[in-house]
């Protein structure tokens, strides 16, 4: 079983809407799990403090490394990994959550307000990363979108797992368009190779298309795919 902790000063937002559709079936199934700490539940004072200002000034507050380190050390042994969900971090691609979804387990620390402590990210095995170059109000909007992202991928999680092997990011290509029923809607027909029926000249226009795609809307991926080609031959 995929094991998941997440560590936030906001418990009620789980599980949120990892409790619905394949997410919460997978669950059922016993595939991966959640537990949920609540950090305010390691501060020492009877305010339940886990905040303060920054030393050198400046806006805003900080987490106090003192009270999360408590909530880490106690429900994880040492030297787990835990990734923290940061702007500043590595930003999150489909190899790298791959990646993840072949370890066994999952920590994820949520900050808030301006961030963390550094000391706290120098003393403990934290990996920053970031899903995009935007800032929210808090890590638990981000790790709805990094589990979702993992989640996903393990077995028996699709009911078809060669859907993964499909969809974009797969090969550094974009996915094609896709037609369903009915076959001509609001003067828009589907493409013939579609219905050929010829299972090799639909994949030839699936990739044609892929290709196109992303030379138009990511050419930053078109370029990795170039080069991944040309090294083959």
């Amino acid at each position: 079983m995929f094991e998941v902790k997440i560590f936030t000063l906001y418990p009620d937002l789980y599980p949120g809407p990892l409790n619905t559709g394949l997410y919460k079936k997978a669950q059922e199934n016993k595939i991966w799990n959640l537990e949920v700490i609540d950090i305010r539940d390691y501060a020492t004072d009877k305010h339940r403090t886990v905040d303060d200002t920054p030393f050198g000034g400046g806006s805003g507050m900080l987490l106090r490394p003192d009270v999360v380190a408590s909530a880490l050390d106690q429900n994880l042994n040492k030297g787990d990994q835990i990734i923290y969900l940061s702007p500043k971090g590595k930003k999150l691609d489909q190899t790298i959550v791959k990646e993840f979804s072949k370890k066994k387990k999952l920590n994820i620390l949520c900050g808030r307000f301006e961030g963390i402590d550094q000391r706290l990210l120098e003393t403990r095995n934290i990996q920053e990363y970031s899903i995009g170059d935007f800032i929210l109000s808090g890590g638990e909007t981000a790790s709805y979108v990094f589990i979702d992202s993992i989640i996903r991928l393990l077995p028996g999680v699709l009911g078809n797992d060669n859907s993964s092997k499909e969809e974009s990011f797969e090969g550094d290509l974009l996915e094609y368009p896709q037609y369903t029923k009915p076959q001509n809607w609001e003067g828009k027909g589907t493409p013939d190779v579609l219905l050929s029926g010829d299972h090799a000249k639909i994949k030839s226009w699936r990739l044609s298309q892929s290709e196109d795609i992303t030379r138009r809307q990511r050419p930053d991926l078109w370029k990795r795919y170039l080069n991944k080609k040309n090294e083959k031959y």
